[in-house]
C-alpha cells in the first residue's frame, strides 16, 4: 500500500471520528424503513479516563457565550482605599481569581471573568451564561465569604470515638481566617499516590498556625466557610513551617472540591456591583439562526465557485473544505471554546482562508501545465511553489489574531472578550485550513484524481 493510500484511509477514519464528536445535542432521530425503526435522542459522546490518582472527563458539547445563550453581565468595582498603591494590581488579580473560583465552585457553566483598570477604577467584569437572576448572581460572587478555623470547645467530643458534627455552638475560633491562608491545592502522597489537600499560609498565618497545631496535637481543628463546617481534620503533629496536608481517603474530585472551598475564602478587597443587567436569549437564538444560515449560504457559494472554476479539482477541494469544517468545530468542542457572535464571524472568515490556499495551488498547477509539464509533476510543483505565498498570508493572519487576543492583558491592546472570541476562532480556523489545504487536498488529489 502506497503512502498516499495510507494517509487517505487515515483521513476517512478521522472524518468518521469528527462526525461522532460533532453530533448535535439532544437531537431527536426518528424514522422507520420496513420493519427497521429508530427512535432515540442523539447526543455527542462523553470522554472519561480514570487512572490511579487521576481522572479526566470531557463532554463534547457546544458552549455558547452570553450574547447567544443569554445570562447575566456584571461589573464589580473593588474598594482599594485600604490597599497600598503598589499592591493594588495584585489585589485586583486576587479578587478576580477568588470570584472565578467561587463561580466555578457553584457550577456556573463557562463563565467569563476579567479584570479591568481604568484610571483609578479597579473592576472585575463577570459574564454568567444561563444565569438570569441578577440578585442571586450578585450574592453568589460579591458577598464577602468568611473562612475560619475553630477548635472544639468540648474536648470529649473532639477526641471521643464518636466525633460530633462541628457547629458554631460547640466550637470556638482560634484566630486563623481566610486572610491567613495563601492557597490550597490538590497534591498526591509520594508513597501511596492518594490525593491530599495541601495548605500554605502566609508568614503571619504560619506563625499562628504553628501555635494552634502545637496546642491541638491529637485533637481536631474544624474549618468553617460562611459558618458551615467543610472539614475537621485531626492534628497529628505541630506544624511550624506554614505548610500542612489534609489527608483522609479523598477521591480526586473530593480533594478538588475541598481545595476550591478553602480557596473560596474572603475576598482580598471588598467589591460592589456598579453595573448589572440580564441579557435575554431571544436575540441570541435569532443571531445563531441567522449566523448558521449565512454560513451555509457562504459555504454553498464557495463550493459552487470551486466546482465551476476548477471542475473535479474544485469538487475535491470542497470535500477537503467539509473536513475542515468538521475538524474546526470538533476543536471548538474539545478545548472547549465559548462561541460568541464575533467568534462565529471569525470561523466564517477562516473558511475563506481555507479556500484561498486551494486557489493558489490550482492556479500554480495550471501555470506549470501551460509550460508543458505532465499533470502529476505540475500538481506536485503547484503545491510546492504555492506554499511560500500560503505560509506568508497565514502567518500574517495568525500574528493579527495574537494581537487581538492580547494574551498578556496589555493595556495598549484590546482586551474585550468579544474581540478575543473573534481572534481565537479565527486563529484555530487558520491552523485547520493549513492542514486541510495542504495535507487533505493533496492526498485526495493523489488518490482520487486522474488526468490524461
Amino acid at each position: 500500500m502506497k503512502s498516499p493510500n495510507r494517509v487517505f484511509i487515515l483521513l476517512i477514519l478521522l472524518t468518521v471520528l469528527l462526525v461522532v464528536v460533532d453530533l448535535p445535542e439532544n437531537y431527536p432521530l426518528k424514522f422507520s424503513v420496513g420493519k427497521f425503526s429508530v427512535d432515540r435522542v442523539i447526543n455527542p459522546p462523553r470522554l472519561s479516563l480514570t487512572l490511579p490518582g487521576f481522572r479526566f472527563t470531557r463532554e463534547f458539547k457546544t458552549h455558547l457565550g452570553l450574547d447567544l445563550s443569554g445570562g447575566t453581565h456584571m461589573v464589580l468595582e473593588a474598594d482599594m482605599k485600604e490597599i497600598p498603591a503598589a499592591d493594588r494590581p495584585g489585589a485586583l488579580e486576587s479578587a478576580r481569581q477568588v470570584i472565578e473560583r467561587r463561580i466555578n465552585f457553584f457550577g456556573v457553566s463557562e463563565p467569563v471573568v476579567q479584570s479591568s483598570r481604568v484610571n483609578d477604577a479597579y473592576r472585575v467584569i463577570v459574564e454568567l451564561p444561563g444565569v438570569t437572576d441578577v440578585d442571586r448572581a450578585e450574592s453568589l460572587i460579591g458577598q464577602t465569604a468568611k473562612l475560619e478555623f475553630r477548635e472544639f470547645a468540648d474536648e470529649q467530643a473532639a477526641t471521643g470515638a464518636g466525633l460530633t458534627f462541628p457547629t458554631l455552638v460547640n466550637t470556638k475560633p482560634v484566630g486563623l481566617t481566610g486572610k491567613d491562608l495563601r492557597r490550597a491545592e490538590v497534591s498526591f502522597n509520594n508513597q501511596t499516590g492518594t490525593p491530599e489537600v495541601a495548605l500554605e499560609f502566609n508568614p503571619e498565618g504560619a506563625k499562628m498556625f504553628g501555635n494552634v497545631t502545637s496546642r491541638l496535637v491529637g485533637r481536631s481543628l474544624a474549618i468553617f466557610l460562611d459558618d458551615f463546617p467543610i472539614t475537621w481534620p485531626r492534628v497529628n503533629t505541630a506544624i511550624t513551617d506554614g505548610r500542612a496536608v489534609i489527608t483522609g481517603g479523598f477521591t480526586v474530585e473530593g480533594a478538588k472540591t475541598l481545595a476550591l472551598q478553602l480557596n473560596a475564602g474572603a475576598l482580598p478587597v471588598p467589591v460592589r456591583a456598579v453595573e448589572k443587567r440580564t441579557i435575554g436569549a431571544t436575540l441570541g437564538s435569532a443571531s445563531v439562526a441567522k449566523s448558521v444560515r449565512a454560513g451555509l449560504v457562504g459555504l454553498f457559494i464557495v463550493a459552487l465557485f470551486m466546482i465551476t472554476k476548477y471542475g473535479r479539482l474544485g469538487f475535491l477541494a470542497d470535500l477537503a473544505l467539509i473536513l475542515y469544517g468538521l475538524l474546526t468545530f470538533a476543536i471548538f468542542r474539545l478545548i472547549p471554546i465559548t462561541l460568541t457572535l464575533p467568534g462565529i464571524a471569525g470561523f466564517l472568515l477562516s473558511i475563506g482562508m481555507a479556500v484561498d490556499s486551494n486557489i493558489l495551488i490550482f492556479e500554480r498547477y495550471r501555470e506549470e501545465k501551460r509550460m508543458g509539464k505532465p499533470w502529476r509533476v505540475a500538481m506536485e510543483l503547484g503545491f510546492g511553489k504555492a506554499w511560500d505565498s500560503i505560509r506568508d498570508a497565514n502567518v500574517t493572519t495568525l500574528l493579527t489574531c495574537f494581537i487581538l487576543f492580547n494574551p498578556g492583558n496589555w493595556s495598549f491592546l484590546p482586551s474585550s472578550g468579544m474581540v478575543r472570541g473573534f481572534a481565537i476562532t479565527l486563529f484555530i480556523g487558520v491552523l485547520a485550513s493549513l492542514f486541510t489545504g495542504i495535507v487533505v487536498t493533496r492526498t485526495l488529489i493523489r488518490v482520487l484524481y486522474k488526468e490524461k
